[in-house]
């Protein structure tokens, strides 16, 4: 079946991983792909293009059928393939509930962290930077990690929808908090997103899927001050 499926991605990318993620769950590991190069502006090239006119990436091919936007992939394939490998979001009204409840939330580490603080050092020089606002971003951070701090302290399952099994909502945020690792952010300070990490980390599609390029290179100093 994953034959007639195409994937074209970045390494590094949230929404590329989180669909790889979703795709080996739902048990299409062999699918066929196409890593695209981001410093050669490859996501702009025709080939994207027609698909995406936006030139963005994660772009889906499943069979005549083109999805776009990393949402939208990781709940067609649930939703299309439902009985197919893992069941990412429940039947049961509770924790199916909590898991969109999570899944949308966790956009918010997008805006306050990686955007927030993370596009705001790439874009901005240190010489550049506004120290206020800077540390203003940094709050921000600080405080969108305390909720979820404080709302893992809470789980008793150890998934972050407090669901009986993994779910939808561990394959969008489970990827941040990789990111964060990554950044030299200092998972001391959360230590229950720390035990999460560490739970968490050697799942089978989480390790299948891990961005190549971050396995060999020197982690970026990103969010060492949150």
């Amino acid at each position: 079946m994953e034959e007639k499926m195409f994937l074209y991605w970045g390494s590094g990318s949230l929404p590329c991983w989180r669909v790889m993620i979703a795709l080996e769950e739902k048990g299409f590991g062999g699918y066929p792909n196409k890593l695209i190069e981001f410093s050669k502006e490859e996501h702009k090239t025709e080939e994207i293009i027609k698909l995406n006119p936006r030139g963005q990436v994660p772009t889906f091919r499943d069979g005549d059928i083109v999805v776009n936007e990393s949402n939208a992939i990781c709940q067609y394939l649930e939703t299309r393939y439902k009985n197919h490998g893992t069941r990412l979001i429940p039947d049961d009204p509770k924790e199916m509930a909590a898991v969109l409840q999570k899944m949308y939330e966790s956009s918010n580490i997008q805006e306050n962290i990686v955007s927030g603080v993370v596009y705001y050092q790439w874009r901005n020089k240190l010489e550049e930077r506004d120290e206020k606002v800077f540390e203003e971003r940094l709050q921000k951070a600080r405080d969108e990690l305390s909720r979820w701090e404080k709302h893992l302290e809470q789980c008793k399952t150890g998934f972050i929808a407090n669901t009986t099994a993994f779910s939808m909502a561990d394959v969008y945020f489970y990827p941040y908090v990789a990111q964060m690792d990554r950044f030299r952010m200092d998972l001391l300070k959360y230590p229950n997103i720390k035990a999460y990490y560490e739970r968490l980390k050697n799942h089978p599609s989480f390790v299948s899927t891990y961005p190549p390029h971050w396995k060999d290179t020197e982690k970026p100093d990103l969010l060492s001050r949150i």
